[in-house]
């Protein structure tokens, strides 16, 4: 079964559910960013979001909800600001400018994917990475999914030196 796909009760797969909640979240990270406003307010305002027949399917914040691990995403909302700081510090280092100066999706989604590596070791780091890049082809600039693949398997370097290891032991 394929990532967008339903499992046998119309219940999506644990991977889709998990892909839209970081859709869901790279939204209400860039809403936080963006207009300044508190995060419960956020994840209240895209839990209530009805659908727009303007917007494509993917887009859609409703289509989202309708498959969406609702826990992950409140989980990821809620931790992501209170650890702003140490997440932006963790990789500032692979930066080639400041992090006040990334595009607000690039900054959004390197938040999730910091988060991610650093605090959700039950999820493969190539997974998390993968997600990002996806996230990063849908809703950021041209070269956006290079410049946050290019980050995140540097942080993953650091964060997930262990898991990496094991994965080219394995392999070898």
């Amino acid at each position: 079964m394929s990532a967008g796909r339903s499992s046998k009760a119309g219940k999506p797969s644990r991977s889709a559910a998990r892909s839209a909640a970081r859709q869901l979240t790279m939204q209400a990270l860039y809403q936080w960013q963006v207009g300044g406003n508190d995060m419960q307010q956020v994840e209240m305002h895209i839990r209530a979001a009805l659908p727009d027949d303007n917007l494509e399917a993917y887009e859609d914040i409703s289509e989202a909800l309708k498959t969406a691990d609702l826990a992950y995403f409140h989980e990821i909302t809620q931790a992501v600001p209170r650890q702003q700081q140490a997440l932006d510090e963790s990789f500032a280092p692979f930066l080639d400018r400041r992090v006040n100066e990334l595009d607000p999706i690039e900054l959004a989604i390197l938040r999730l994917g910091a988060y991610e590596l650093t605090q959700r070791l039950d999820v493969p780091y190539r997974v998390i990475i993968n997600e990002a890049v996806e996230l990063g082809k849908r809703f950021g600039g041209t070269d956006s999914h290079k410049y946050i693949n290019g980050i995140l398997d540097k942080l993953a370097q650091r964060a997930r030196f262990v898991e990496i290891q094991a994965r080219r032991e394995k392999r070898t």
